[in-house]
């Protein structure tokens, strides 16, 4: 979907109604309807957020959702709660797939997609890291997406093809300077993946021993908000889930971000909801083939001696 296609895509049943008896352009209805739902994701985050930052300050209760070692809180929970109930009042039909609560709604043609809390295992652990993401996919592909971190309360979102947006005003990354020094670099890999996957260890290694600081935030969200920021140089997902994908990828292309597989391929923007997993390579474009040799390079790396 390019930019100019969201302008002709029809009118949600579940949006708000329009009563204005003057004509109205299909591009005045989508444009409105977008601010509308932007506006939804926004304020349904910011209470979201309000509620993290109270229930912090108090006893959090952890407990493990699977064998994987992936952690819920009753943070994750109520914010869940609120943000699904903002959005079901406002598009009671639209899918919504929560990561604590899953899928549900009928409208598969538009589903929002929710991480409530972006960070669970930091806050566990007591590290104040943690984000909101919201996007809205229409078909599979992201036309909204919005990160909130509670802590600071600061918001970025971007609309597909209208650019980002940031508490300063719009997002733009700087553009690529070339330093002495290596890249600083992000990390991800999905809850499937094991300690002892032969591929994570290599891409690991890989990665670290081209680039200054390869950084593990356990919030993916902040990552491509630093990422398109212009913070750090590069992210690297390996088996990611879907879940964080479209709210921060969307963030990231919209600031200028190249992303792509690893192949070298441009990242489907269609995402195969509500489960899958995807490799990934993010960053500028002039930083793209010295990232993309660095993964490549990852097939020649053999890890031995470690447990598992």
């Amino acid at each position: 979907m390019r930019a100019g296609d969201v302008a002709n895509l029809a009118l949600s049943p579940d949006g708000p109604a329009l009563t204005d008896p003057a004509p109205i352009s299909p591009f005045d209805r989508m444009d409105t309807w977008l601010m509308t739902a932007a506006e939804v994701a926004r304020e349904a985050a910011i209470e979201a957020g309000r509620a993290i930052r109270e229930g912090l300050a108090g006893s959090l209760t952890v407990r493990m959702k699977d064998a994987s070692g992936d952690l819920v809180t009753d943070l994750d929970l109520r914010a869940e709660h609120i943000i699904v109930g903002h959005i079901r009042r406002a598009f009671p039909h639209h899918r919504i797939l929560a990561e604590e609560s899953g899928l549900q709604g009928i409208d598969d043609s538009w589903c929002w997609v929710v991480d409530p809390l972006d960070g669970t295992n930091n806050i566990a652990i007591g590290l104040p890291v943690c984000t909101i993401g919201i996007a809205l996919c229409h078909n599979g592909v992201p036309i909204l997406g919005l990160v909130h971190e509670p802590l600071a309360d600061r918001t970025w979102s971007a609309v597909r093809g209208s650019g980002a947006t940031g508490p300063d005003g719009p997002l733009r990354r700087p553009p690529h300077r070339r330093v002495e020094s290596a890249p600083t670099l992000a990390w991800l890999q999905g809850y499937p993946v094991t300690r002892s996957d032969n591929t994570a260890r290599a891409l690991r290694l890989a990665l670290e021993s081209g680039s200054r600081r390869l950084i593990q935030l356990w919030s993916p969200l902040l990552c491509w908000v630093m990422l398109s920021r212009g913070d750090i140089d590069g992210f690297v997902g390996y088996r990611a889930g879907l879940v964080d994908l479209p709210a921060g990828a969307l963030l990231a292309r919209e600031s200028g971000i190249h992303i792509t597989d690893f192949d070298g391929a441009p990242l489907d923007d269609h995402l195969d909801l509500p489960g899958g997993e995807v490799n990934f390579i993010a960053t500028s474009t002039e930083m793209l083939p010295e990232l993309a040799l660095l993964v490549k390079a990852a097939a020649e790396v053999t890890v031995t001696g470690l447990p598992g």
